[in-house]
């Protein structure tokens, strides 16, 4: 009971002062209370890691897309330098190259200094080569084609090289075909100037080329300014082993016609040379380095070329070289006439079915000579 003057109620004053708002616990009294703030999710590795991948999926497209077009318009000029009249003469390709064995012929040709490859009436087949890509049995097939080999073109006997001077590509395309019978006709044709293929080899980074001995060459295109210093410049030389070439020491290998510390040299020699070459060259175009270097060197890349292939034919030429497990390497061959000539022989039936995969792989015969016909596998080489 209250007592007299006392309030029955008590009066309670807060803590809170003027301009100030209580804080629990300020006072000493109240407990704390921990004041939960929100904050922002952060990003875990899979999620930076799907946007590393997106990015880098992003760049890739990209990449691809301006590879493709520089590409494009490159060998939209290649296939405007082949000369008319070409492709109608190329048998029809039965499905795509991805699945289909495709016969490309490959014509390194020399040609007046004013003339473009595949139109100078001046120019001739300095090598001749087969591809035959084979996509069911992994392989890709090399046929070399001596120059000096002797064939009836418009009722004439003479070498096969005369093709290309007398009807140019299309003349060359139907020379070879009757060479080689109805079984290996030429799907595409490739036309490589090899006044320009300095170019092309630049272009993809030099090549590494095995030379299979020491060479001292002849003394053609001397370096030198001077006619004293020709004089005493004894010639080319190459040291036996891999060797990186850039375009010009690439484009003077091949040209080697004579080797004056070998006396064996021959014609086919420098053919298989030039083969080397070419493989190289063609090895380094479908590597995966190049990727990255299309969309700055994808036209370049044409330059020297003229061809009937498309952008997607050579799309689909590079998978297939990059699948190719095994590498055939073969030549046509004959006897030496003494006049320059090379005559066929029944041999070279055989190596067209050793191409065609009809039959195993065989060395030319013991005692063919340097001209013997045959076919080699993987790093094998020719005796």
């Amino acid at each position: 009971m209250a007592t007299p003057g006392e309030k029955p109620y008590r009066v309670y004053r807060g803590g809170r002062q003027k301009g100030k708002v209580p804080v629990p616990g300020g006072d000493g009294k109240t407990p704390k209370q921990s004041a939960k703030r929100r904050t922002r999710g952060r990003w875990g590795w899979k999620r930076w890691t799907l946007v590393a991948i997106l990015v880098l999926v992003v760049l890739f497209v990209i990449w691809t897309v301006a590879g493709y077009l520089s590409v494009r318009s490159g060998v939209a000029d290649a296939n405007k330098r082949l000369a008319p009249g070409t492709t109608p003469v190329l048998a029809k390709q039965n499905g795509l190259i991805l699945d289909s064995p495709t016969n490309i012929l490959l014509l390194g040709t020399d040609h007046s200094e004013n003339g473009q490859a595949g139109r100078s009436t001046d120019e001739h087949s300095d090598s001749m080569m087969l591809l035959r890509t084979d996509p069911s049995r992994h392989r890709i097939t090399y046929l070399s084609i001596p120059r000096d080999l002797g064939v009836t073109i418009d009722g004439i006997y003479q070498k096969i090289n005369a093709a290309m001077q007398l009807g140019g590509p299309k003349l060359a395309i139907q020379t070879v075909d009757n060479l080689l019978g109805s079984q290996l006709q030429v799907n595409h044709v490739v036309l490589v100037d090899f006044g320009s293929f300095q170019k092309l080899v630049d272009a993809v980074g030099g090549i590494d080329v095995n030379v299979p001995e020491n060479i001292l060459s002849n003394r053609f295109d001397c370096p030198y300014s001077t006619a004293t210093r020709c004089q005493q410049w004894e010639g080319w030389r190459f040291h036996k082993g891999v060797t990186h070439m850039d375009g010009h020491t690439a484009l003077i290998y091949s040209r080697i016609r004579e080797n004056r510390l070998d006396p064996a040299w021959t014609d086919f020699t420098r053919g298989q040379n030039q083969q080397a070459v070419m493989q190289a060259t063609l090895g380094k175009l479908a590597s995966a380095s190049m990727f990255f270097r299309l969309p700055f060197d994808g036209s370049n890349l044409m330059a020297p070329i003229a061809t009937d292939l498309s952008t997607w034919d050579f799309l689909q030429l590079g998978w297939v070289k990059f699948r190719a497990g095994n590498v055939l390497h073969c030549r046509l061959g004959g006897s030496a006439t003494g006049n320059g000539f090379i005559t066929s022989t029944q041999e070279n039936i055989q190596v067209v079915q050793e191409v065609l995969g009809n039959s195993a792989a065989q060395p030319p015969a013991p005692g063919s000579g340097p001209f013997g016909p045959g076919c080699v596998t993987g790093n094998q080489k020719f005796k």
